[in-house]
């Protein structure tokens, strides 16, 4: 990693949780942030020795409990504020699509956030970051081919491994 400059944004890695319903609709699944509650991707800090699509797949697990493919090339990226206890930084986030395969039962952060299994119109108009929504938006132009051709190689929110309501309230079941 590379030794950032003044005035450069911080880096973070996020990943952009995929699966279908029933129809075959795509499904993003958000989080909320801890302390505001605004609906958010899981995200974080890159973390050394680990290439960033792999850490984005870490936040994944820690934040939401989720397991899956995570694809090495990011969809996008954009600017953003972060909240920190001296104030706030600006941070370009990369972010990762992550084929849901499973929702565990237990995970670092379970209780603390509110999950969402939403439409892309319906996430982006939840999202209060610009650029991730724009991102979200744009999802069926960014996704690999194989999704775009075959909505069914895309796993179903149904056959989730584990709890996987459409809506969960922090430390509910």
């Amino acid at each position: 990693m590379r030794k950032r400059r003044d005035g450069e944004p911080k880096k973070q890695v996020a990943a952009l949780p995929l699966a279908r319903d029933p129809s075959g609709a795509l499904r993003i699944l958000m989080i909320t942030s801890r302390e505001t509650m605004r609906f958010i991707v899981p995200k974080g800090w890159p973390v050394k020795g680990l290439k960033d699509h792999q850490a984005a797949a870490v936040e994944a697990r820690e934040e939401a409990g989720l397991v899956g493919r995570t694809y090495p090339k990011p969809i996008g990226s954009y600017l953003a504020w972060k909240r920190q206890k001296t104030g706030f930084c600006l941070v370009k986030v990369k972010v990762f699509l992550i084929e849901v395969q499973g929702h565990l039962d237990g995970w670092k952060e379970k209780g603390q956030r509110s999950i969402a299994w939403l439409k892309a119109e319906d996430a982006a108009t939840l999202i209060d970051e610009p650029g991730l929504a724009e991102i979200v938006l744009n999802l069926p132009r960014r996704l690999p081919k194989k999704w775009r051709s075959n909505a069914r190689a895309i796993p179903l929110v149904d056959q989730i491994s584990g709890p996987h309501p459409i809506i969960r309230p922090p430390g509910g079941a």
